[in-house]
C-alpha cells in the first residue's frame, strides 16, 4: 500500500439488499459520505473480495457481500495550504480544535475556492490531515455555518476520524451553543423534534418536512433581554441549519438570520446601526472521548465580541 492510502472494510447489511451500492456502503460505513462513496465506487477505489472494482455506484448491491474501500491520501490540487490566521483551543498528534471566527467558510466550493478554514488547516497541519472527507474536505468531520462562530474539531488521522464520525452518528457529542432569539418562549425549557430537509420552494433553503432527516434541539433561557432572548441550545442531532430552523419554527428566529430571521422593525434598526449582519448564533461547547485515548475532553468559547456586543444592547 503506498504510504498516506489507507482502506476501510465494509460488509453490505440485510436491510441493504437491493439497495444501490453507494447507499449500501453509506450505511455500512457511515464515517464516509454517500457523495464520497460514490465517488470513490467511480474511480475504482471499491473493490470486492476477488479483487475486483466496483465501478457502477449505481448497481445492486447484494447483502453479505464484503468490499474493501481505498481511501487515497488527499491531494492538494483541489484545495492550497495558506497561511490563515486560526485560534486552536487544543492539539495533538490525532486531531485538532479550533474556535471558527463568523465569516470563515469551512471548506472550499463554488464561489469560495480558498481562504477557508480547509486552507488554514492544510497550511497549519502540513498535510498531517485525514484523507476520509475527500481532496475538497480533508479532516473535515462536521462543519458549522460561514456566519456561525464557535468551536470545531478536524481530524488529523483516519482513525480519529473514524472515532469522531462514528459519536456524532451515536450523537453522543456534546454541542451547546448560544443563540440570541427575538421574543422569549413561554417555556423555560424544551424540547423541538421536527425532521429537517431541503425545502421544496428553495433548494437552497432548509426546512421542517415530514420525509427529512429527524432534528432534536433542547434549549433553555439563560437570560431575558429587551424584546429578546439568550438561549443555550444543545444539539441532540447536527442537521444543516438546525437552531435556525428549529428557533424559527417556533416563533423565536435567531437575530441577523439574513435568511430565516424576521427580525421586529426595532431590531433591524438596532443590528444596522451595530453592523451586525449574521446570525446571533456561537457554538460555545464541544465535548467529546478523544478517539484514540479515549479521555474525555471538553471545550468552552465565549461569545464572541460582536455577541457579546449584541447581548449587552439588549439587556434590560
Amino acid at each position: 500500500m503506498n504510504r498516506g492510502v489507507s482502506t476501510i472494510e465494509a460488509l453490505i447489511a440485510d436491510t441493504a439488499h437491493g439497495w444501490r451500492l453507494d447507499r449500501a456502503l453509506a450505511l455500512a460505513v457511515p464515517t464516509i459520505s454517500r457523495e464520497r462513496l460514490k465517488a470513490l465506487v467511480s474511480e475504482g477505489q471499491v473493490v470486492d473480495a476477488a479483487g475486483l472494482p466496483a465501478n457502477d455506484p449505481s448497481r445492486k448491491a447484494v447483502a453479505g457481500t464484503r468490499f474493501t474501500i481505498v481511501i487515497p491520501e488527499p491531494v492538494a490540487a483541489e484545495a492550497r495550504p495558506q497561511d490563515l490566521s486560526l485560534v486552536v483551543v487544543y492539539e495533538d498528534e490525532h486531531l485538532i480544535v479550533i474556535d471558527k471566527p463568523a465569516g470563515l467558510v469551512v471548506h472550499p466550493a463554488a464561489g469560495n475556492p480558498d481562504g477557508t478554514l480547509v486552507n488554514a488547516l492544510l497550511h497549519h497541519c502540513a498535510g498531517q490531515l485525514s484523507g476520509i472527507g475527500g481532496v475538497a474536505r480533508p479532516g473535515i468531520v462536521h462543519r458549522i455555518d460561514k456566519d456561525t462562530s464557535g468551536l470545531m474539531v478536524a481530524a488529523k488521522s483516519d482513525r480519529a476520524h473514524e472515532g469522531l464520525a462514528s459519536q456524532f452518528k451515536a450523537h453522543s457529542i456534546d454541542r451547546r451553543y448560544r443563540a440570541i432569539v427575538a421574543g422569549r418562549p413561554n417555556m423555560l425549557m424544551g424540547t423541538i423534534d421536527a425532521p429537517l430537509g431541503r425545502s421544496s420552494a428553495n433548494r437552497k433553503m432548509m426546512a421542517i418536512t415530514p420525509n427529512g432527516k429527524r432534528a432534536v434541539t433542547h434549549y433553555r433561557l439563560i437570560k431575558e433581554l429587551r424584546g429578546a432572548s439568550l438561549l443555550e441550545c444543545r444539539l441532540e442531532t447536527g442537521r444543516t441549519h438546525q437552531v435556525r430552523v428549529h428557533m424559527t419554527s417556533i416563533g423565536h428566529g435567531l437575530l441577523g438570520d439574513p435568511v430565516y430571521g424576521r427580525s421586529k422593525a426595532v431590531h433591524r434598526q438596532m443590528l444596522e446601526t451595530m453592523g451586525f449582519h449574521r446570525q446571533a448564533l456561537h457554538a460555545a461547547r464541544l465535548g467529546f472521548i478523544h478517539p484514540v485515548t479515549s479521555i474525555a475532553l471538553a471545550f468552552d468559547s465565549e461569545m464572541p465580541g460582536d455577541m457579546q456586543e449584541l447581548f449587552t444592547t439588549l439587556l434590560v
